[in-house]
């Protein structure tokens, strides 16, 4: 039996022990729920625990692992749930039919949800533990995770530090042991910012890989959900139980069972070189990349070289000053959240802010802004056109202290999360895949703290790729799984 904590198991490690009967599903509940009341208090993963409910989910998970044994049908059961029993909670931007549905925010503290999203129905479906539903910052809009109505999410790596956001709950729910994965959502990087923020694998998908059906649609479509792991498998594996379409999806794409695991095993597995631009040069603000971020980049270019692959520098496909084509989209995405005048007088600076921005522009604003995006993205496509994949820092520094980000005004906050992200919105408006990776470590003012480094692909649906480049990097420079909450 492996000596390691039981929440600490990767996912579909803790999947095929719960098969064998080496792990029990009521029992890795109850380890993983006090792991969630003791390190998910001090670094804040959690807007709300669902005990009974994950309870009910370990009863009837270990009721079809023993039926399974018994019968002879384990293999059978596992094509069909391959992760089943393991736990994976819900980030609080989704709702659960029953379930506390705060997003972050004091305009909705005390509100339940009436339905249940597809995103997560398709987990509940899967028969994973929910554990409960993981902190986000207020609707999601910034990359940091200081939620009006709960404890904010500190990076493990060093508890005085931002776990990033808007999956920060998500992110240091993996990164500290807590769960081996977790559902997340990318509408300009809350996906992979808090991935490389907290040293774990963080995924934002090909637009329409995952449905936002039934009860929510692709809007501009910069915002989709994703998933966050301490492995490349478990994040191909939570890929495949998170990807599928629905009747009425704009950008639907196939899924087959199983899929993005499979691509990474065996002869589904790439290994022919790729053409890889290698882009230096922050996208969404005039910046200075720290060395720490720089020598991580590096370090990917030296494993990717000695791969094989082919690497090519590249310049800016568009200026800082183009990417503010961005901003009527965002603004207005912020200004469309339905509240009413006693909810408006509860929301934090940036979200006014941003819902202000949103009602000065005019329908002819908006559509002339969807389409400048999507000149904008045309254009940058047509710079990637010779390459599979565009490596760039995740962020262009260390995690960041939450009082360099939170600001008094709403402009200077959100200029400062620009200049915190300058890579990450640019995969939203394309439509494409991106990763970010844990590669490098490197001790900031005396604490050693995650460099993540970002894989974007250059064509829409090209997320096996990207997955299999990742796995690449991951075999030849392993990270760190795990990491212990850290008070520097």
């Amino acid at each position: 039996m492996s000596a390691q904590p039981a929440t600490h198991r990767g996912a579909l490690e803790a999947a095929a022990a719960l098969r064998s009967g080496e792990l029990d599903a009521e029992d890795l509940a109850e380890r993983t729920l006090e792991a969630a009341r003791s390190t998910g208090a001090e670094v804040g993963a959690f807007a709300h625990l669902l005990e009974e409910l994950t309870r009910e989910q370990a009863r009837a998970a270990a009721e079809q692992l023993t039926r399974s044994r018994r019968s002879g049908t384990v293999q059978e059961l596992a094509g069909r749930l391959p992760l089943l029993g393991v736990p994976l909670p819900i980030k609080d931007l989704a709702q659960l039919a029953g379930a506390p549905f705060e997003a972050g925010s004091a305009a909705l503290e005390g509100n339940i949800a009436t339905v249940t999203d597809g995103v997560a129905q398709q987990i509940l479906d899967g028969g994973t533990l929910t554990i409960g539903k993981t902190a986000t910052p207020e609707f999601g809009l910034p990359c940091y995770t200081e939620p009006a109505t709960g404890a904010p999410a500190r990076t493990p790596w060093d508890l005085r530090r931002t776990a990033g956001g808007s999956s920060g709950g998500a992110a240091v729910a993996v990164a500290s042991g807590i769960v081996p994965l977790a559902h997340g959502s990318d509408g300009g990087g809350s996906v992979r910012i808090p991935a490389a923020c907290c040293g774990i694998v963080g995924l934002k998908p090909s637009r329409g890989v995952i449905s936002p059906g039934p009860h929510g649609s692709e809007g501009m479509g910069l915002v989709t959900d994703g998933i966050l792991a301490r492995s490349v498998r478990d994040c191909a594996a939570g890929l495949d139980l998170l990807a599928g379409s629905r009747t009425g999806d704009l950008v639907p794409v196939p899924h087959a069972p199983g899929a993005y695991l499979a691509s990474l095993e065996g002869t589904g597995a790439r290994s022919d070189p790729l053409r890889i631009g290698v882009l230096r040069e922050p996208l969404a603000a005039e910046t200075a990349v720290h060395p720490a971020a720089e020598r991580g980049l590096q370090r990917a270019l030296e494993v990717l070289r000695g791969l094989g692959h082919e690497l090519t520098e590249i310049p800016a496909p568009f200026t800082p000053e183009d990417w503010t084509a961005f901003m009527p989209l965002w603004t207005a995405g912020a200004a469309s959240i339905p509240l009413d005048d006693a909810q408006e007088g509860k929301l934090l600076e940036l979200t006014r802010w941003l819902r202000e921005r949103g009602r000065d522009y005019s329908g002819v604003d908006l559509a002339q802004a969807v389409s400048g995006v999507q000149m904008l993205s045309r254009r940058t496509l047509e710079a990637f056109a010779p390459f599979d994949v565009v490596v760039t820092p995740s962020l262009s520094g260390p995690p960041a202290r939450p009082e360099e980000l939170q600001l008094a005004e709403g402009g200077a906050d959100f200029d400062a999360q620009r200049a915190f992200t300058p890579w990450t919105s640019t995969w939203n408006m394309l439509g494409a895949a991106a990763i970010s990776v844990p590669l490098h470590r490197e001790t900031v003012e005396g604490t050693e703290l995650p460099f993540g480094v970002q894989l974007g692909a250059t064509r829409h649906g090209d997320d096996a790729l990207l997955l299999s480049l990742a796995a690449q990097l991951e075999a030849h420079d392993p990270w760190p799984l795990v990491r212990a909450p850290h008070a520097a």
